[in-house]
Parts: C-alpha cells; structure tokens; sequence
C-alpha cells in the first residue's frame, strides 16, 4: 500500500491514481503545493524552462532513439522514476502495446500536471507525485523501470540505495534503463556541454557523478549486464538487468 505521502495529479479523470490524502480528486495537493511553492523543481517558471530548452535538443532525440531500440520485446509493466512531464513513459507505451501498466512518479507539482495532460484518459497510467529520495518499494515490481535527467540531483548515497532498491524490484530479467546527466571527464569538457546544451552554470540541485561510477554501482546493487549503452558529452544511457530468481 502507497502511504499517505502520496499525493495524485489527476486533472483527468481514468489515471488510475487511489484518492488523494485530502480525500478528493483535483490537481496536485493544493496544501502540499503551497508549501513547496517557489523552491526549485516547484516552480513553473523553472519547469517551462526547462522543457522548452530540452525539448528539441538532438543529442536527447538520439539518446531515446537508442533507448526505444534496447527496450524488451513485451514488457508488461513500467515505473518511470522521475518522470517530469511523462515523456520517456509515453515513448515507452508507443514503442510497447504490452504494457497494461504505467506507473510515473515524481515530486515536481508542475511537471506532474504537464503529466497528467499527456496520459489523458489512459486507464493504464497513474501519476503520481513522489519524491524519490523515499523508497520506492511501495510501488511493487516492474518488467522495466526506467529514468530521464532525474536520478542525478539525489544525494550518492540515495542513489546507490535506489539502484539497489530498483534491483529488488525488476521482475526476473527485466531492465533498467537511466538516460542520465553524468559528470565530465574535466571541467573544461564539462563547460562544453553546459554551452552545448543551452546552459551556463548546473542547477543547483546536480549531484553529477560519472557513467563509469554509477555503472559499478549499479553492478554493486545487484543489477547484471550492466553497461553505457549510449552517450553524448554529459549526456549517458545506462542499462542494467535483473536477476533471475
């Protein structure tokens, strides 16, 4: 069972979400959403921002286009993590029909209700809101679980306890797959990219680590075949498998 944290972000009906703690349906938690308002990732401003500048970046076209081709045959069921506006889950339920559940977490009110306007009146999708530095057991297992630019603004230590805690979770054989801002080689190289990508400084929220330390961290969680199936400067897909039970 889901804990009263959860909040729901359906502003259509058919998402599937279980009822908000404020017992109604609406858009995201109207108390949880005046607290945070302003503070990072909660304010619009910065949430348009970004997906305006991200959106049509090529080297982010080809690493989904390189994601879309990795993806199991016919995977049932997947967990977004950090899902922001629902675009990686919404590649995923084009690519694979199979899927008959979608679960997209994340704890930004407005990228969730950008979310929640994409699924529509998908029945096989809940959004939810949910910060990932809380375990995410609660949400059960998954043929695929997968990430877009959101796994690098945790801590180290989360990170490696989500790894761990995504391992747990992947039904025997399933996949993982992290399309992830990773740190530079060197700070001159990592200046290149922020140009590249439309930036002048990191968010203040970037907790960069390289493709070569989360790959291992991710071996170390449990996870098998572990590799760095595509990258662009900054820019990585990692991918790692369950193990058979």
């Amino acid at each position: 069972m889901l804990s009263m944290r959860e909040a729901n972000v359906p502003v259509k009906r058919g998402l599937g979400a279980p009822p908000s703690p404020t017992g109604h349906n609406g858009s995201v938690d109207a108390a949880a959403a005046d607290l945070m308002a302003g503070v990072g990732w909660n304010e619009p401003a910065q949430a348009v921002e970004y997906l305006d500048r991200i959106a049509g970046l090529p080297p982010r076209a080809q690493g989904e286009a390189v994601f879309r081709d990795a993806l199991p045959e016919r995977p049932r069921s997947v967990l977004d993590l950090g899902c922001g506006d629902g675009r990686l889950a919404a590649l995923v339920l084009d690519a694979r029909p199979s899927i008959t559940r979608a679960v997209a977490i994340d704890r930004s009110p407005p990228m969730l209700e950008r979310a929640a306007e994409r699924f529509g009146l998908d029945d096989r999708v809940r959004v939810i809101r949910w910060d990932l530095n809380d375990s995410i057991r609660a949400f059960g297992t998954f043929d695929l679980v997968v990430s877009g630019f959101a796994i690098h603004h945790l801590e180290d230590e989360r990170k490696q306890r989500l790894f761990a805690e995504v391992a747990r979770q992947l039904e025997p054989g399933g996949w993982f797959f992290n399309l992830e801002v990773t740190k530079s080689s060197t700070p001159a190289l990592h200046q290149h990219f922020l140009e590249a990508i439309g930036r002048t400084e990191d968010d203040p929220e970037d907790r960069l680590v390289s493709a070569e330390t989360q790959a291992e961290w991710m071996h170390d969680a449990g996870l098998t075949d572990v590799h760095c199936r595509w990258r662009w400067r900054g820019f990585a897909l990692l991918a790692g498998r369950g193990r058979s039970r």
